[in-house]
């Protein structure tokens, strides 16, 4: 008895009124969605918000149950939950059903069991595991080479789906690893790449690679220790693409300019070596190696981009404004922003949104829930919206930093960071500032698979919390 009560004391509830009121939103926001006057029963369980109803009341009792389970069972037991999910996303695409192109469902006895959603809670756990060992120190290659092999075997798996959206949420553990002791230089490097891929697509490449050059010869002179030796970098930098140009001219090359950009830079890199060795000045030796890199990213962006389904590189480049079709690969966006747009500041009123009733906007209670919100509640709803979840996210980081345990705080922040990544991106695609990968938006969408592992996640985070004075091996 003198346990139970103590659980119930060190529960926090504002989590568990948070996770009830959004989870109760989302349900209303489904309902209005789909609503027919031909069913209007609540109750309905042929419609979605029937089923979704069904799945929270299932929800609930998972989530009572994981906070009657020993927290130790998770430490434990974290690897064998992470080896049998992986074992699930190996066994969907043989036996799994295919729908909208994908191979993501088991299907049973006309329940859909989607385990990549399931994943990102046992990867989790596996991650908070391997980075809770003691001595363990993320800027240790072997360290944050297991961590990344942690993340890419469930991102591998699901993108053989494919399922690139489902695949994307792993990347958000790049938060959990900077709050862990990631050097900030290694962050900045995740988004030059990000920066990379869009300019790589907009610009043509000789644009591109002069970008990287000047980039490079701006972080030479801030990080300059011997002017003299910068001086002979530049002026070969200079001599180099001056004989390869005169080279071009007097022989009638054919090697385009672009080439002649990364020639030049590639001799000017061995000559920079030179220096290193010599010289010992390690931050050129960074500076040239992020170059490469770069330079690397600008031949095996369009590689990638060309093996991606067709819809995916319309959908790329409608966002980056490449291409414009709001019949094709921009309706749903366009329909989107349309709902959104017209909720002005207070909305329709609830069940009178038009755009989503007449089934203007496509997946209107999955992927793109939201604009149920902006049509029926406006910027005011929206808003509202957006805060409660923040506030939600914002409250998991707060407990994940009161936990004495290194486990529950490593865990809390990856709950917080796979909650703050679905919330950013969809969102963003409904209203055009991201790509359409098709993620939930947590707690509104329709689909108990989201429903209940978004729910697992929570729940052993704040069973975690419950024993927080308590310190996981």
């Amino acid at each position: 008895m003198n346990r139970q009560t103590e659980l119930l004391k060190n529960i926090d509830w504002l989590s568990i009124f948070l996770y009830t009121l959004l989870v109760f939103m989302g349900w209303l926001n489904i309902y209005a969605a789909v609503y027919d006057d031909n069913h209007s029963s609540i109750f309905d369980i042929t419609q979605n918000y029937g089923k979704q109803l069904m799945w929270i009341g299932t929800a609930s009792v998972l989530g009572f149950f994981i906070m009657l389970t020993d927290s130790k069972f998770f430490t434990a037991f974290s690897f064998v939950i992470y080896v049998l999910t992986m074992c699930l996303l190996a066994a969907v695409l043989v036996f799994g059903t295919e729908s909208h192109g994908a191979k993501s469902w088991f299907e049973l006895g006309g329940i859909r069991i989607q385990p990549s959603e399931f994943s990102k809670f046992a990867t989790c756990l596996a991650v908070a595991n391997v980075m809770s060992r003691h001595g363990f120190k993320i800027m240790q290659f072997s360290n944050l080479a297991l961590v990344g092999l942690l993340l890419i075997i469930p991102a591998a798996l699901i993108m053989l789906q494919p399922d690139a959206g489902s695949a994307l949420v792993y990347s958000s553990f790049i938060l959990v690893m900077y709050r862990e002791g990631l050097h900030g230089s290694l962050l900045l490097l995740c988004f030059i790449a990000i920066a990379i891929f869009i300019f790589t697509l907009l610009y043509p490449p000789v644009t591109v690679v002069s970008m990287i050059i000047a980039g490079s010869l701006i972080a030479f002179l801030y990080y300059r220790q011997n002017k003299q030796e910068l001086y002979r970098v530049v002026l070969f930098i200079i001599g180099c693409f001056s004989f390869l140009l005169f080279l071009r001219w007097l022989l009638g090359m054919t090697v385009g300019i672009e080439r002649l950009l990364l020639y030049s830079y590639l001799l000017t890199c061995l000559v920079g070596i030179y220096f290193i060795y010599k010289r010992k000045m390690r931050h050129i030796m960074l500076i040239l190696l992020t170059s490469w890199m770069c330079l690397g990213a600008t031949v095996g962006v369009n590689y990638a981009f060309d093996k991606l389904p067709t819809h995916q590189k319309d959908r790329i480049n409608n966002l980056l404004g490449i291409e414009t079709d709001l019949t094709g690969a921009g309706y749903n966006v366009n329909q989107s922003k349309i709902a959104i747009g017209s909720g002005g500041l207070t909305g329709k009123g609830f069940l009178q949104g038009t755009q989503t009733k007449f089934n203007f906007v496509p997946e209107q209670s999955t992927d793109f829930i939201f604009c149920t919100v902006g049509e029926e509640w406006g910027f005011v709803g929206s808003t509202v919206v957006i805060v409660l979840l923040m506030i939600f996210i914002l409250r998991i980081v707060y407990l994940a930093e009161r936990q004495r345990s290194d486990f529950s705080r490593i865990y809390g922040y990856g709950v917080a960071s796979i909650l703050f990544f679905h919330v950013a991106i969809n969102i963003g695609m409904t209203i055009g500032m991201t790509p359409v990968i098709g993620i939930p938006l947590p707690f509104f969408s329709y689909g108990g698979s989201s429903l209940w592992a978004f729910t697992i996640l929570i729940f052993i985070f704040l069973r975690f919390d419950a024993n927080r004075l308590q310190v996981f091996s």
